[in-house]
């Protein structure tokens, strides 16, 4: 393959705050950091990584890009990352879908789905 996947840029206003939300979530460490950038992951060499990178304004609009998440057990997951500082979103998603939506610290919304096997699932 020519190409891979390395990594998703995130702009953030406050980038260690962001960065250890994300670290929390996923369970991955900082693995690079100075005040033009973060980089976290499982590790150095498990691609892709998540690179925080600083903006000056806040969010103001619906995310035109966003992370899934797949756990084993949804519900418990959502109260987990709510916990840890997500909030609730309602981007116009209903009450009979698979997945719910969230936000990180930064407003970021996130999915975080059923439970799934593959990406056909």
């Amino acid at each position: 393959m020519a190409v891979s996947f390395y990594q998703l840029v995130i702009d953030a206003h406050d980038l260690p705050a962001l960065a250890r939300f994300w670290c929390q979530v996923l369970d991955w460490q900082v693995l690079f950091e100075d005040e033009d950038e973060i980089v976290i992951g499982a590790d150095a060499t498990a691609l892709p990584g998540i690179c925080f990178v600083p903006v000056g304004e806040r969010k103001t609009v619906k995310n035109r890009l966003h992370i899934d998440l797949a756990p084993d057990d949804r519900a418990a997951e959502v109260e987990r990352i709510l916990a840890l500082g997500a909030g609730r979103a309602d981007v116009g998603q209903g009450e009979d879908v698979t997945w719910t939506v969230l936000t990180d610290p930064e407003g970021n919304e996130f999915c975080v789905l059923r439970p799934k096997k593959s990406l056909l699932d």
